[in-house]
């Protein structure tokens, strides 16, 4: 038996090199893929698999930048190709690539989603629309959020922070900053949308236990917490410019002075808070709120020389800039007055760019500020574990979720 297994062991292999062989001729044909094309530099790795064990596991470890797009970068230059999740790709970096995918208004990339994502937003959202569907649904979204109707929100904003910090932070001398900000920004979503129950409705189901559920689960990897965005805004002392923390502190105590005991802050109140969304942005330019996203060609494009054929994906990532020394001086070093000077569009791109830019920029600036402005003014903190890890859940989160003793300010 043995003996004929070893006769048809050949035959068998043959068969499955075949098969390989042909499933990706065809798909390479499917995809565009032809020798006459000047394709960018770079592996495709092997069939089917690519190089998505190395983009994982650069991923694992919270080193997607370092260790998989700016090797390349290094070895072929800021356009590459590469397969990813056995779909052939082309990597683009800097801030001309960001201009030429992002603003391009759907003729030739449109945006692509996990199975996963789309069936958990639906296949209606916003996401899924293209052209004259995504324009029409965006309206209504930017609409829903212009200044006169921000000028409303703040109040309500106001509100619940307020009765966030008076149900979660009063009378406690440490709370857990991850959970407690994630838990805030789920309750200002249901302010925007008319829901007017008060935030112990939701439940205290944001807590030290969520923090080992999800330390047990995930991969440590060795950054410090000093390069997570909370962390940077909570220690504004380490920024190398003058005393960060005062100029913070004074800017938030001088609109103070103009309010009333029990006052509400107002949407002119929020736009003097110059220092605050400094440091804010320079938060989320170390650490973009999305690493990136992929694109899917709809057309053969000519790029710097290139081919990215149709049906190729296309990857570009916030971090090809951010982190670009030609764009930001010193870029791996915490800085927020960089911001005290122009920064050219598509350079700084943590919301994204084009007509896909995220909708509600201007809502998160002012749920930042909002509450960094009456956890300033309320509250002295401290770090619990200044050295703490950041962990993998699959995006970068801080391993005990950024634990801080608190008290209530003394007034000066």
């Amino acid at each position: 038996m043995a003996v004929e297994m070893n006769n048809f062991l050949p035959l068998i292999l043959f068969c499955i090199a075949a098969i390989i062989s042909s499933t990706v001729f065809f798909q390479r044909k499917k995809c565009g893929y032809t020798t006459k094309r000047k394709l960018p530099p770079g592996q495709l790795g092997l069939p089917f698999i690519g190089e998505t064990m190395e983009f994982y596991e650069a991923q694992r470890i919270n080193r997607l930048f370092e260790d998989f797009v700016e090797l390349r970068v290094a070895k072929y230059g800021k356009i590459f190709k590469t397969s990813l999740m056995g779909l052939p790709t082309i990597g683009v970096n800097g801030a001309k690539a960001n201009r030429f995918i992002l603003s391009n208004k759907f003729k030739l990339v449109i945006s692509t989603w996990p199975s996963s994502s789309v069936q958990l937003m639906g296949r209606n959202s916003i996401m899924e629309k293209h052209g004259d569907q995504h324009r029409f649904r965006r309206s209504l979204i930017t609409s829903s959020l212009s200044c006169s109707a921000l000028q409303s929100l703040v109040p309500k904003i106001c509100r619940a922070v307020q009765l966030h910090l008076k149900s979660y932070w009063h009378g406690k001398e440490n709370v857990i900053l991850y959970c407690s900000t994630k838990l805030l920004t789920f309750t200002s979503v249901r302010v925007l949308v008319g829901d007017q129950c008060g935030a112990r409705d939701v439940g205290d189901q944001c807590g030290a236990r969520d923090v080992g559920k999800f330390r047990e689960s995930s991969v440590r990897c060795s950054c410090s917490t000093d390069q997570h965005p909370w962390i940077w805004i909570f220690k504004g002392e380490e920024s190398k410019g003058d005393n960060s923390e005062d100029v913070g502190e004074s800017e938030h105590d001088d609109v103070m002075k103009t309010k009333k005991e029990g006052e509400e802050l107002t949407l002119e109140n929020v736009k003097k808070m110059e220092y605050s969304w400094e440091a804010a942005r320079e938060s989320m330019r170390l650490f973009p709120p999305i690493f990136g996203s992929f694109r899917k060609a709809v057309a053969d494009i000519e790029y710097q020389g290139f081919t990215i054929p149709k049906g190729w994906k296309v990857l570009w990532t916030a971090y090809g800039t951010h982190y670009d020394g030609e764009c930001f001086k010193n870029p791996r070093r915490y800085d927020p007055s960089r911001f005290q000077e122009f920064v050219p569009p598509y350079v700084y791109v943590p919301f994204g760019g084009g007509p896909r830019s995220c909708a509600g920029y201007q809502l998160a600036k002012f749920n930042i500020l909002i509450f960094l402005h009456y956890v300033v003014t309320g509250y002295d903190w401290s770090l619990v574990h200044p050295q703490e890890s950041i962990i993998m859940y699959p995006l970068p989160l801080p391993s005990q979720g950024i634990p801080i003793y608190i008290s209530p300010k003394t007034p000066k």
